[in-house]
């Protein structure tokens, strides 16, 4: 490879994959629309038009958002283990990681602008104000860091500039990892909630990211080619050794559940066990059994397992099993970790929407379920504009 840029024109770069339908970009751009209810909503009657309240704060456009970063991170953790860590195999996977690592953290800004009652103006105060002693102010700076330099990675691979891709990329590496693990602080670090405190979640959070990260690199692989059928040697090769990855990943991620749950149930830990009865057959039982259990964790890494990574169409079931999943992984743990409430009620009363059972209770609102299906959809009608314009080939 060369280290510097080669002269390009136009069709190096705009060159893009006609294997994209124009009807699938029509299909789910009508289907992000649902989302403007959710915005007009927000905008009209601000908070009211939400599920969340004053014991349950943080209701499924939080979710979302960690679902996006999440998903953003481990797109560039994967993807710079070629054209970073210099493993060959895996350039294949470069550009098309990289662009939708940066439209799920745009999305996920968005998500978030729509739940924080004064986006802009907290930008502006996170610049001119910072607050060095809050989580919440790095997440929003270390991820504004990790943007900046995707993007510029992002540049770099497009104009074949290797060396600065290399130098962006581990930037962005770095940048990625101290975000998303602080983003596991910003939970981890709210003594209040049991259980979500503790060096837990960062971990996790990088952890689960890498998961994300593979299943949607199996998955868009897929659609850029048109099938497993279609794939090329090369990219064939680089899909069977991150199913390989995948496998190795969802058997760690099952070990960590494991025990997570063993020590919040075994001697009955205050509000951690009361969570965890939550998710195992309270109002989240469907949530964590079926969905993030079944289809986040175990369905994928038998069909992993009983092919050894050898099946790239069996990669592919797995992962679009694994991603729905960890959609509803990230909805439990954010709603899970509300629904005991931080304060003992007056002897005899119970707290202010809490139910007969002790526990509070949050159903998203349409408004905000419109938001999730609408951000969801442009997400993927970004990422499929992106395959049919610019030309995200590593051949």
């Amino acid at each position: 490879m060369s280290a510097h840029a080669t002269t390009l024109n136009k069709s190096d770069i705009f060159n893009g994959n006609k294997r994209i339908s124009n009807v699938w970009l029509g299909i789910f751009l009508l289907i992000s629309l649902i989302g403007l209810y959710g915005v007009f909503k927000k905008l009209t009657i601000g908070d009211a038009a939400y599920g969340v309240t004053k014991t349950v704060p943080w209701g499924i456009l939080i979710s979302t958002y960690v679902f996006f970063v999440v998903s953003s991170t481990g797109l560039c953790l994967i993807s710079s283990m070629g054209h970073v860590f210099g493993i060959e195999k895996y350039e294949v996977i470069g550009k098309r990681a990289i662009i939708l690592a940066i439209f799920t953290l745009l999305c996920g800004f968005g998500v978030i602008g729509l739940e924080l009652g004064h986006p802009f103006r907290m930008m502006i105060y996170n610049i001119i104000s910072p607050n060095l002693h809050s989580a919440i102010w790095w997440m929003g700076t270390l991820y504004g860091v990790y943007l900046v330099c995707i993007a510029i990675e992002f540049y770099f691979l497009m104009t074949h500039n290797h060396t600065g891709a290399q130098i962006a990329g581990l930037a962005g590496f770095l940048a990625g990892i101290s975000a998303h693990s602080n983003l596991g602080a910003v939970f981890g670090f709210l003594e209040a909630r049991p259980f979500w405190h503790g060096p837990y979640l960062p971990i996790y959070f990088i952890l689960s990211a890498l998961i994300s990260g593979t299943a949607l690199i199996l998955i868009i692989m897929n659609v850029a080619y048109g099938g497993p059928s279609k794939l090329p040697e090369k990219a064939k090769e680089a899909l069977k050794g991150l199913s390989k990855i995948f496998g190795l990943l969802l058997g760690i991620i099952i070990f960590f559940d494991i025990w997570k749950i063993l020590t919040s149930v075994y001697g009955m830990p205050p509000e951690k066990y009361e969570t965890v009865k939550v998710l195992l057959s309270g109002d989240l039982a469907i949530n964590f059994w079926i969905f993030e259990v079944m289809l986040g964790m175990v369905i994928p890494f038998l069909i992993i397992i009983f092919t050894k990574g050898n099946s790239v169409k069996a990669a592919l079931v797995a992962a679009i099993s694994a991603v729905i999943g960890i959609f509803f992984m990230r909805y439990d743990l954010v709603i899970a970790g509300q629904m005991v409430p931080m304060r003992e009620p007056v002897p005899g009363a119970r707290v202010q929407g809490a139910g007969l059972d002790g526990l509070v209770h949050y159903s998203p609102s349409f408004a905000e379920i419109s938001i999730v299906i609408g951000a969801i959809s442009f997400c993927i009608f970004l990422y499929l504009l992106a395959e049919k314009v610019l030309n995200l080939s590593e051949e």
